[in-house]
């Protein structure tokens, strides 16, 4: 049986439960099969909302026992890259093998940006200015460096990550595509149509080919909101309702990109995701408990593997 690999955001009610209620989640996470659990990052969004993606990231990484944690996505710019390489080879050190770093630019929120002390205009350059940096740094370099936001005398972090960390870069702008191509293992769509994820993906490539980079096993992913319930009328509120609460938009900016309903409905929305080119699926998934989030994150699992009986 092939398939994508899929995962499961950890839901944001249980982080502040503590270990009593993280641990259960992760242990169930693993043993209904699921590849993935993923977290977010922000610093203050939309009136001070959010949780740190790389100390989740640690937390999980040290819960954890098969399962690969994943960034979706940390805002690399509103931080320094080598106290970020530094936290990255942390947790990588808790999870070897089981870490993928994704990152990404953010911007929903500019006040946000502004009160981190970046300048919103300035996200991009320095995103890919950072972005370059640790990934030198993350594969053992020592870096003299002297760009427009970043200076590094004789920078290293020790120990490296053995194995390498994963680097995913998100967005849906031609030059996160470009990103992706130059400084990227992958790309993380989210909020596409099929046919613009597969758009996407060969920009990929092609940013990849013009940057002389040849052979890179790009592993690209969709990140998706969803909506588990006996019906896509059941759960269509509760999904509307936590993502009106994050983004402070109506829903119907998103509805068409949000599939709810029972698994075997959400899975049938993604499949062609898959067909595209999609080898991870990161559920953001809303429902009545964790039990649900899992057991139908595990569904749409068996369903886009070709297991569903």
């Amino acid at each position: 049986m092939t398939g994508p690999e899929v995962g499961v955001r950890l839901p944001h009610g249980l982080l502040g439960g503590g270990a009593d209620q993280l641990a259960p989640f992760v242990s169930a996470v693993e043993a209904a099969g699921l590849d993935r659990v993923w977290i977010g990052d922000h610093v203050s969004f939309r009136g001070g909302q959010g949780y740190d993606g790389l100390l989740q990231a640690a937390v999980l990484a040290a819960l954890a026992r098969t399962v690969t944690v994943q960034t979706a996505v940390y805002l690399l710019p509103l931080r320094h890259p080598l106290p970020v390489a530094r936290q990255v080879a942390t947790v990588a050190g808790l999870a070897p093998g089981r870490f993928v770093f994704g990152v990404g630019v953010g911007g929903d929120d500019p006040a946000e940006v502004r009160n981190c002390g970046v300048d919103p205009a300035t996200r991009g350059r320095r995103m890919d200015e950072s972005l370059g940096l640790v990934r030198r740094l993350l594969a053992g370099e020592v870096v003299d460096h002297v760009g427009s936001q970043f200076r590094l005398e004789a920078a290293a972090i020790r120990p490296t990550p053995d194995p390498a960390v994963p680097l995913v870069v998100g967005g849906r702008s031609p030059a996160a595509l470009r990103r992706a191509g130059r400084l990227g293992d992958g790309w993380l769509g989210v909020w596409a149509s099929p046919e613009r994820f597969r758009a996407g993906t060969d920009a990929v490539h092609q940013a990849a080919a013009a940057a002389g980079r040849a052979g890179v096993a790009f592993n690209h992913g969709l990140l998706a909101w969803c909506g588990f319930g006996p019906s896509a009328e059941a759960a269509r509120p509760g999904l509307a309702a936590a993502m009106e609460q994050l983004y402070q938009l109506p829903f119907s900016r998103f509805e068409r990109y949000s599939p709810a309903g029972r698994p075997d409905d959400v899975a049938a929305a993604l499949a062609p995701y898959v067909d595209a080119g999609a080898a991870t699926i990161l559920l953001a998934a809303v429902a009545a408990d964790p039990d649900e989030v899992v057991a139908g994150a595990a569904r749409v699992r068996a369903l886009l593997r070709g297991g569903g009986g």
